[in-house]
């Protein structure tokens, strides 16, 4: 099993950014294809981004591509989400995800953080 665990949180107005990181202990980090996922108060658990073993591929919902960027530093067993152009919208609790498979990671992930807060004010 890999442990995760991120930050990177917080309040911010419409327009701003932030990034999030998340630090993977336990299991080889390397071997892990990770993802990102969001949860807006009342609403479900959503995929927001994932990268792949290898950071050869990269995945994105469409409420975020163009703003949002996943990456990872296999020397520091972290994964980020710079997340630019803020909206209101993106309100939510961010949640670091993994999975030895790119194609599971965005649906079933067998590994999760507890979850950092994002909250950007309009």
């Amino acid at each position: 099993q890999v442990q995760l665990v991120e930050s990177g949180g917080g309040l911010v107005q419409a327009g701003g950014s932030l990034r999030l990181s998340c630090v993977a202990s336990g299991r080889t980090f390397s071997g892990y294809a990770m993802g990102w996922f969001r949860q807006a108060p009342g609403k479900e658990r959503v995929f927001v981004a994932a990268i792949s073993e290898n950071s050869g591929s990269s995945y994105y919902a469409d409420s975020v591509k163009g703003r949002f960027t996943v990456s990872r530093d296999v020397a520091k067993n972290t994964v980020y989400l710079q997340m630019n152009s803020l909206k209101f919208e993106d309100t939510a609790v961010y949640y670091c995800a993994a999975h030895r498979f790119i194609s599971a990671v965005r649906t079933a992930p067998s590994n999760w953080g507890q979850g950092t807060q994002v909250t950007v004010s309009s």
